[in-house]
């Protein structure tokens, strides 16, 4: 919060993004976080301040912004390979992790997207 990041990204937010694809863009940063550390409660702890912060900026409600982070969050931990509860859902089951991942994976997507289309149809109504 001292370094100003909130702020900083606010201000770049307001700038150059419509906020149609505000929602469906924080989802999506969200999940690519959350896939790429195999974790979705450190995702939270960068995404929540940044979303936040971008909503009082904008004069928005923060339910949605928090709604697009945290469920961007859980999605890119599920999809993800080094997820903590990926790899002991393969443990608990005794099969291949790999194989695992696999066939959790298309679903991941599938609900993953028609979330994206929801975010992009709530932001183009409601914001």
């Amino acid at each position: 919060n001292l370094l100003g990041t909130g702020a900083y990204v606010a201000q770049l937010v307001q700038e150059s993004i419509p906020l149609a694809f505000l929602l469906p863009l924080l989802f999506i940063i969200s999940g690519f976080i959350a896939f790429a550390i195999g974790s979705s409660w450190g995702t939270f702890a960068i995404m929540i301040p940044l979303a936040i912060q971008i909503s009082v900026s904008i004069d928005l409600n923060s339910s949605l912004f928090l709604a697009a982070v945290l469920s961007g969050s859980v999605f890119g931990d599920h999809a993800s390979p080094i997820s903590d509860t990926t790899v002991v859902a393969s443990m608990a089951s005794a099969t291949d992790h790999i194989d695992h991942v696999r066939t959790q994976l298309p679903y991941a997507l599938i609900s993953g997207a028609i979330a994206a289309f929801g975010f992009l149809l709530l932001s183009m109504f409601l914001l």
